[in-house]
């Protein structure tokens, strides 16, 4: 996997110096991006000798299974997929995995029907996926093996409302949560509740078969019932917690009519709660992380060493306001060129994580956009770089990825009429880096482990 714009990017930097910080941003990001590719992560896991299947450090004997499914959904669930058949080839009986619309004609498979839904707003069509994928799994049995593979984005594209919640009610609140600035996790916690799927009840559905969950995290600490809402997880929230995060950010009282009624039942005990911990229905039940923003981030600090840096990995679990983290980034880069800590240059400091944006103007951008807008203010006049960008190849609605941001940014801007601190201030970091050339772009990448940024100074 490549970013695209590579050499545009690169010649963007106005020295030789920053043209070589560029240079080898790039080619820390892309090493990233291979580590996370999905294929290998699942081949570097799963190893199949005779009729022996070791996964993660546990075992299967395949002739204990007249029939293997392979069901799930996300951003690298059709890459997943590809790498099972490669392994298992004929041995798959069929199975369905739902991706993001317009990638599934791009897949290699024979077995397995990946079908296209919309992301991260569910649509009907993915509402239709996961019709189709409970009808598979309709005549399972005990010799029956079901591989899952789940990765970042399964919970927009595997949609099954619960019982009485309206699809349109359902986008509603995912999209007043996102804009709201809502974490992962708070999010989920509602998804999970307005959901026939989600929260280990996918898991239920494929009783009594034995369910191995290949998962690919793009949740900061890899709690494995928040990645993808956790179809095949217990869940540790609760209808209440929902009904709290909807009331943390003010939104409980203008909740849609069907998810008020689905989560006030839930709290007075009329509707099943999620699958908890403990819930026989797990004992069949294997969670396996294949990869994850650590895996991405060791490889990027791996080549940063490789290129000459003195080289950290400060943190994959960086989350937070992107403008807040954004401008602790630039910080860094100051302190290494004014003290040599925590690194004396050349140094690279690599951070994962997933910030967040508080939507308060009527820009465009995604995270890593902001994050890269928020550090430029810092950079100026600095030999020193911070790139920021999203895994998946996608940062918030926009084409790009993330984009790049270095001690002349400002100046550059500035000689075009762009004020960055405007922008900034209407969430506007898209219209930023545009006519500067410097968003990253790759397009869709078939992978998702949260985001990745590289702090260089030389």
């Amino acid at each position: 996997m490549s970013i695209k714009n590579a050499e545009r990017l690169r010649e963007n930097g106005s020295t030789l110096k920053l043209r070589r910080l560029r240079g080898d941003a790039i080619e820390i990001l892309e090493a990233a991006l291979e580590a996370a590719d999905p294929r290998r992560a699942i081949e570097s896991s799963f190893k199949l000798k005779g009729d022996h299947l070791k996964i993660g450090g546990h075992e299967l004997i395949l002739k204990a299974y007249r029939r293997i499914l392979v069901i799930g959904g996300g951003k690298a669930s059709g890459r997943m997929a590809e790498a099972l058949e490669h392994i298992l080839g004929d041995l798959i009986e069929g199975g369905v995995v739902i991706v993001p619309r317009g990638i599934e004609a791009a897949l290699r498979l024979r077995r397995v029907k990946a079908l296209g839904a919309s992301h991260p707003f569910p649509d009907a069509e993915g509402v239709k996926a996961v019709g189709e994928m409970l009808h598979l799994l309709e005549e399972v049995d005990e010799e029956t093996l079901i591989l899952a593979v789940i990765s970042g984005g399964g919970s927009a594209l595997m949609t099954y409302p619960a019982q009485g919640v309206d699809l349109e009610e359902l986008r509603e609140i995912t999209s007043k949560l996102m804009l709201a600035g809502a974490r992962i996790n708070e999010l989920n916690a509602v998804r999970k509740h307005l959901s026939a799927i989600k929260g280990g009840r996918l898991a239920a559905k494929a009783q009594p078969a034995t369910i191995v969950s290949l998962i690919l995290s793009d949740v900061v600490g890899d709690p494995l019932d928040t990645i993808a809402s956790g179809p095949t997880a217990p869940d540790s929230t609760t209808y209440s917690d929902a009904v709290e995060v909807l009331k943390r950010y003010g939104l409980w009282e203008e909740a849609p009519p069907s998810v008020k009624r689905r989560l006030e039942a839930g709290l007075r005990g009329e509707v099943d709660e999620t699958p908890k911990p403990g819930d026989p229905i797990f004992k069949r039940v294997l969670n396996v992380v294949v990869a994850n923003n650590y895996t991405a981030a060791s490889a990027a600090l791996k080549r940063a060493e490789s290129l000459g840096y003195r080289g950290l990995l400060l943190s994959t679990r960086v989350e937070g306001e992107a403008r807040i983290i954004g401008g602790l980034y630039a910080a860094i880069a100051q302190e290494i060129i004014s003290t040599g800590h925590p690194l004396k240059p050349p140094s690279a400091i690599i951070a994962g994580g997933e910030t967040t944006v508080t939507v308060r103007g009527p820009g465009r951008g995604g995270r890593n956009q902001e994050l890269a807008l928020a550090s430029s203010l810092g950079l100026r006049g600095l030999d020193a770089l911070v790139a920021s960008m999203a895994t998946d190849g996608v940062d918030g609605p926009t084409d790009a990825a993330g984009a790049v941001a270095d001690g002349m940014t400002v100046e550059r801007a500035e000689a075009l009429g762009i004020d960055p601190l405007e922008h900034l201030n209407q969430n506007d970091s898209y219209n930023f880096f545009k006519p500067l050339g410097d968003l990253i772009e790759t397009g869709p990448t078939g992978t998702n482990v949260n985001d990745i940024a590289v702090i260089l100074v030389r």
